[in-house]
């Protein structure tokens, strides 16, 4: 008769409890989706072109709608979006969200993202309309998101170039991690090249253009907002 490991080897991660005999039956059900704040919906590609091994639908999710998140992605925002419910209650005039990006951005990857976002109906903090030339990165991090319900970072090689010389430091992006209330956006580059430049940045998972296309995270990021 099969036993459970935990005893000997403890259920620490999902790892060690689907290697266990007993338990791993459940966890594989458990991580499927039907025990979660968000229900699997297949992996089918959706009319967006993303698609992938599994889905998942996140509550905030409107009925009918095409667009389709992994497990993680689902995971990383949902906090997030809790974030998006208590400052819309609370400060109703805020702007949905701030988007953080490298200067050397403002007319290429940041413009594209911020045209996408405010075409799908989000209000956007963006420096090249709302910010005076030399303020300092940081700076325009506290004023933005003073001002917006929650902060974008577009993750570019640009932007991993300014950050050291910006002086951001880690308690400062911990702060605005510990709120739910940052996404960082990974486009051509990678969360291990973001690593070895900020692990605080870093430790927080979000969205990656190399497994949804601009346009893809636009429209995840204005369901998100969407009240």
């Amino acid at each position: 008769m099969a036993r459970c490991t935990a005893p000997v080897r403890g259920h620490r991660s999902a790892a060690a409890e689907a290697a266990c005999p007993v338990c791993g039956s459940r966890s594989s059900y458990r991580y499927s989706g039907y025990d979660s704040p968000y229900s699997s919906s297949g992996s089918s590609k959706n009319s967006y072109g993303n698609g992938g091994s599994s889905s998942s639908r996140p509550r905030w999710s409107k009925a009918g709608s095409s667009i389709s998140y992994t497990p993680s992605q689902v995971q990383s925002l949902t906090p997030i979006r809790q974030t998006v419910e208590t400052r819309a209650a609370e400060q109703p005039d805020l702007r949905d969200a701030f988007l953080c990006h490298a200067w050397d951005d403002r007319q290429g990857p940041a413009k594209e993202l911020h045209d996408l976002l405010v075409s799908a109906g989000v209000k956007v903090w963006f420096s090249e309309n709302d910010l005076g030339l030399g303020v300092p990165m940081m700076r325009a991090i506290d004023k933005g998101l003073a001002n917006s319900r929650i902060g974008l970072v577009l993750v570019t090689p640009a932007l991993l170039a300014r950050l050291p010389k910006e002086s951001i430091a880690d308690k400062e992006l911990s702060t605005l991690l510990a709120g739910n209330r940052l996404i960082p956006i990974v486009h051509n580059t990678t969360y291990e090249d973001l690593r070895n430049v900020s692990p605080m940045l870093a430790s927080r998972s979000g969205l990656d253009t190399a497994e949804d296309s601009m346009a893809v995270v636009a429209a995840k990021i204005a369901e998100l907002v969407a009240l």
